[in-house]
């Protein structure tokens, strides 16, 4: 046998250790024929904001304020905590891959989204991360991505939220996880094609209608099914109207300014304190979508110190997402605490990740939108709070 076929077969026999354990040549990313090409020129990028050196410091404390009663018509988001559409209550969300190469950007349609995941997609290439955005609202989508394929990591994680995943292939490492009844629900490559005047694989978006079309051609249902966790609260978040300050409880480290371990993008966390929110910037520069220069902002960031295992030569890789007890941070309103994170269950049981204070309490969030990086354990202490 060649070597190229051992370390395929080798690297299949570790995939398959890691499932019955429950869970533990360069990929030609497939470009489907099938796709509808969208005579869509792209809006002008917007003017970029100069990162700043330092971030601002917080001017007064957050006002913890009072609970609110939710407006007629509405209910709490169980991706957000916010209050949003009755009419979307059982819809699912989606969890759209979004390439993270410099030549991708600028992005469309990020900000709208109510989660985000960053991780390393890749050994090679400086760990070059992905993203995988959450949507619960998909219907008002617009135009999102640009598309990419996915990794096991995503497919696992996607099927916590009970969510679709959107992507365009992948190395045939993710057919095993695919083939698992509550993670086979996906959309790939059928998304438009938007003439932005890039190579063939930077112009695969979801488009207005591209999603309604998918699941109708599919048969999936738009609301919750059979696999949605019975306990599906991800997050503990305070209610709403009022807000976590973290010093009120813990001893905190200031966080003010978070630089990440991803060599390739650069990927930093920067308090405003204007806002409250964490903006997000890579490769130099703050994050913008394209068609509004909305930055892309978080009043929650969650980092795991996660262990993986490289598939083979080319720099596949798959998180150890399943641990009793991992470390890791939360962090809002410019401050910090250690915490640590479990996950103890793929398919069945207790599938969602969970997050928990040094005192075994889990931990309560603010309400808004999260940010969660999967931070390679090796390259964990490397990373810095300021």
């Amino acid at each position: 046998m060649k070597k190229a076929g051992i370390l395929a077969l080798a690297s299949v026999m570790m995939l398959s250790v890691i499932l019955t354990a429950g869970c533990s040549k360069k990929e030609k990313e497939e470009e489907a024929a099938t796709s509808s090409v969208v005579e869509k020129i792209p809006v002008e990028e917007a003017a970029p904001i100069e990162e700043p050196e330092e971030a601002e410091e917080e001017t007064e404390e957050a006002d913890s304020g009072e609970a609110k009663e939710v407006p007629e018509g509405m209910y709490l988001s169980e991706l957000t905590g916010e209050p949003i559409d009755e009419a979307l209550k059982d819809q699912r969300p989606v969890a759209v891959m979004v390439d993270n190469e410099s030549i991708a950007l600028p992005h469309y349609g990020t900000a709208e989204a109510d989660v985000v995941y960053e991780m390393m997609n890749s050994t090679a290439n400086d760990r070059i991360t992905r993203l995988m955005v959450l949507v619960k609202d998909w219907g008002a989508i617009e135009q999102l991505g640009s598309i990419r394929s996915t990794r096991p990591t995503n497919v696992i994680l996607a099927a916590e939220w009970n969510a679709v995943l959107c992507h365009d292939g992948g190395p045939f490492y993710i057919n095993d996880y695919l083939s698992k009844a509550n993670m086979k629900e996906h959309f790939s490559g059928t998304f438009s094609r938007v003439n932005n005047g890039k190579a063939t694989e930077f112009t695969e978006y979801v488009v207005k209608g591209d999603l309604d079309k998918n699941f109708a051609n599919s048969g999936y249902s738009k609301t919750y099914n059979q696999y949605k966790p019975e306990d599906d609260s991800h997050f503990n978040f305070t209610p709403w109207g009022k807000e976590v300050t973290l010093s009120d409880n813990y001893d905190v480290l200031e966080a003010k300014a978070i630089s990440l371990p991803f060599k390739h993008n650069g990927s930093k966390l920067n308090y405003n304190a204007e806002t409250g929110l964490y903006e997000y910037s890579e490769y130099g520069k703050v994050h913008q979508d394209a068609e509004d220069a909305e930055v892309l902002a978080f009043k929650n960031v969650i980092l795991q110190s996660v262990d993986f295992m490289q598939l083979d030569e080319h720099g596949y890789l798959i998180y150890d997402i399943c641990n009793a007890a991992a470390q890791g941070y939360y962090i809002t309103n410019g401050e910090a605490i250690p915490i640590y994170w479990s996950k103890t269950a793929l398919d069945s049981g207790d599938i969602l990740t969970r997050y928990y204070d040094t005192d075994n309490n889990e931990i309560e969030i603010n309400t808004g939108k999260t940010y969660i990086g999967l931070i390679p354990s090796d390259s964990w202490d490397s990373m810095t709070l300021n």
